[in-house]
């Protein structure tokens, strides 16, 4: 486990790695702890712009020590755009993922809503996801922590639905076709076993909008 101090010490040093200057969005636990959600984190979670950016992460990170972890041992089955995993013993551990968090994009949209950023130096650059899109990378990942996680999100902030219903119809215009019905199954699933007080309108509309994209689909 990482707190937040030895998380941005990391980071700092990391940022002294790097070859040129680079940015990056933080998601998950990362994000969680920055938004104070969490006092300690085991993945350190983050989104590239682009391929080259993660590799020059990556390097930097694996100067320090860091190796490759099989991402298979997190996710069970091979995931389409899963992370590349780095870790250093039993520490912390990097999930770095491109554009993609498994079966999500990390949207234009989502990068306009992370409005807070924290700079490492002078070639690194933390953007912190906004915590609406939080709960959909977390839908994404769809692990037994992460709904916990988005548990702790909707009962500690603020949480305007709107925005999590159309940034899910956006992901269906970028090509994620599955992406309004995976929300609505995570969120039904929060609502009945751990008891979130998600509103029953908002599932409704969210199957609702499947019902009319099946419709589309046929005609």
């Amino acid at each position: 486990m990482i707190d937040v101090n030895e998380q941005q010490d990391l980071l700092q040093n990391i940022a002294k790695k790097l070859k040129r200057e680079i940015t990056v969005y933080a998601v998950g636990g990362t994000a969680m702890m920055f938004h104070g959600m969490k006092d300690a984190t085991k993945d350190i979670d983050l989104v590239f712009n682009d391929e080259k950016e993660r590799k020059i992460f990556e390097k930097a990170a694996k100067s320090l020590g860091y190796k490759e972890f099989d991402s298979i041992v997190v996710y069970g089955t091979k995931k389409e755009n899963q992370p590349i995993m780095l870790a250093r013993g039993d520490a912390e551990r990097f999930d770095l993922f491109n554009y993609h968090v498994i079966s999500f994009f990390f949207s234009d949209n989502m990068k306009k809503r992370a409005e807070n950023t924290i700079e490492f130096g002078e070639k690194l650059t933390l953007k912190i996801a906004d915590v609406h899109d939080l709960i959909l990378m977390k839908c994404a990942t769809n692990r037994q922590k992460d709904a916990e996680d988005v548990q702790t999100i909707i009962e500690t902030q603020k949480i305007d639905w709107r925005i999590i219903i159309e940034e899910a119809k956006h992901q269906v215009t970028l090509g994620k076709s599955t992406a309004i019905f995976e929300l609505g199954e995570f969120l039904e699933k929060l609502k009945e076993e751990l008891k979130v007080d998600i509103p029953k309108e908002v599932i409704n509309e969210l199957f609702d909008l499947v019902i009319e994209q099946a419709k589309e689909k046929k005609e």
